[in-house]
């Protein structure tokens, strides 16, 4: 069982994830190498692709179905979390947090509740393009719509993610000390990657086979349409949840059954660390999922891509 605490101090002080019985806590070594320039690219990225995402989506979509209000809920938790971002590059470079308690637990909320808001709303789409390429006429269909079209679904999906918030340290856990803390199970890693990754591949073979089955042009091409979203999540989600998760998992691992090896505990949280860099690569990478899942954000890209070469 992994024990963390959160610990959000005055000012000038350190807003960090405490591993229980680690009384000083040194940043500055991988972490401040690899996450604030990885960190950096992935808010450039993000800014300029969501911006460009938030424009069309306010300014030049003329049609809001369900589709598109699942993915504009996705776009405010990725803006949530790259406007979060900058802060904590600027503690991972100090060592130290500079801007108080109370935007620390703010800054935190913000960053982490991207994760599960983003997973959940990833599984939604899917689900809703497989509903609607599978059956078409479902009651479930009609039921899904009206429940997850709120940016509200976004913040009831995030405080799970607070508790399953990745490792930041290298750390032995040799030397356990009594300072209060709280116990992770391993059910948020199961509910927060394993079973909506269990969704997305369920429902990317249903819309295959789907796909092999129907005849006609017209229903080749929808289905069509609904497995390239579904190959398009997969990937993103593959690639930027499932290495955090497996890297958590093996933590998990070792403390309970190897927790005298060392080695592999900090090589583990060394990894961790790297990954932390791809988890938020996520909101740099959807909007390749508003193009691909969402033909009206897809002509109006096409429209402003065409106005900008006619001049």
């Amino acid at each position: 069982m992994l024990h963390v605490t959160f610990l959000c101090y005055g000012a000038r002080e350190r807003c960090l994830l405490h591993i229980r019985g680690i009384d000083h806590l040194t940043p500055g070594t991988l972490e401040a190498q690899i996450l604030p320039p990885v960190l950096g690219l992935d808010v450039i990225l993000g800014l300029i692709g969501n911006s460009v995402a938030l424009w069309i989506f306010c300014c030049k979509l003329k049609t809001w179905n369900p589709n598109n209000i699942f993915l504009f809920n996705l776009l405010i938790a990725d803006f949530m979390a790259l406007v979060s971002l900058p802060l904590r590059i600027d503690a991972l470079v100090r060592s130290f947090w500079v801007f108080g308690d109370g935007l620390c637990r703010i800054n935190l909320f913000l960053m982490f509740s991207n994760r599960s808001a983003s997973i959940a709303m990833m599984t939604v789409v899917a689900t809703y393009r497989y509903l609607k390429v599978s059956h078409p006429h479902s009651s479930c269909l009609s039921l899904l719509s009206p429940l997850l079209t709120t940016p509200s679904f976004c913040v009831s999906v995030s405080p799970p993610a607070l508790l399953d918030l990745p490792l930041p340290f290298s750390l032995c856990p040799s030397s356990l000390s009594s300072h209060p803390s709280l116990s992770l199970p391993p059910s948020p890693l199961s509910f927060l990657f394993v079973f909506p990754f269990s969704i997305l591949v369920f429902c990317s073979i249903r819309i295959s086979r789907f796909l092999k089955a129907r005849g006609t042009v017209g229903d080749q091409k929808k289905v069509k349409r609904a497995m390239r979203v579904c190959v398009v999540i997969v990937g993103v989600f593959v690639l930027c949840f499932m290495p955090t998760s497996v890297t958590t998992a093996g933590i998990w691992i070792v403390q309970s059954q190897r927790p005298w090896n060392c080695t592999a505990f900090y090589t583990l949280t060394q990894l961790t660390i790297v990954s932390l860099g791809l988890n938020f690569l996520n909101s740099a990478l959807d909007p390749l999922l508003y193009v691909f899942s969402s033909s009206n954000f897809r002509k109006a890209l096409m429209r402003l891509w065409s106005v900008r070469s006619g001049e």
